[in-house]
């Protein structure tokens, strides 16, 4: 059983069902603490979500803006999977974001290992 992410009726990742909906529910409380909407809407037929491009990219921009403004090791642990998987969803809708060269090579890292794990095709690019 999958837990599809798409965009315009295209596939993006095509999560499994435990990892999809535990993505979306994390999403849910990450977007009330930084007050951004996710632009990812469970769709009941699809068993999964539509991604709304721009609200989306808003909101990964608002995660990573989180991510790298805080000086707590914690906070930053609990952003970083989040943060990963939605650069790298946000990165297979052709729609990526600039990383500052402070963060830039430990999160490309762990893209690389999250985007092989989610389908990516170009995953590879991101331990270059």
């Amino acid at each position: 059983m999958s837990y599809p992410y798409e965009l315009d009726g295209k596939t993006l990742w095509d999560a499994g069902f435990s990892s999809g909906r535990l993505y979306f529910s994390l999403t849910q409380g990450a977007a009330e603490h930084i007050q951004l909407p996710t632009g990812l809407t469970h769709v009941d037929r699809l068993g999964g979500c539509d991604i709304e491009l721009p609200t989306f990219r808003v909101f990964v921009e608002g995660l990573y803006h989180s991510y790298s403004h805080t000086n707590s090791a914690v906070l930053q642990g609990l952003w970083r999977g989040l943060l990963v998987t939605s650069l790298v969803l946000l990165d297979m809708a052709g729609s990526p974001i600039a990383l500052s060269a402070e963060h830039e090579e430990a999160l490309r890292s762990d893209m690389a290992s999250f985007g092989c794990s989610m389908g990516a095709s170009n995953w590879g690019q991101y331990s270059n």
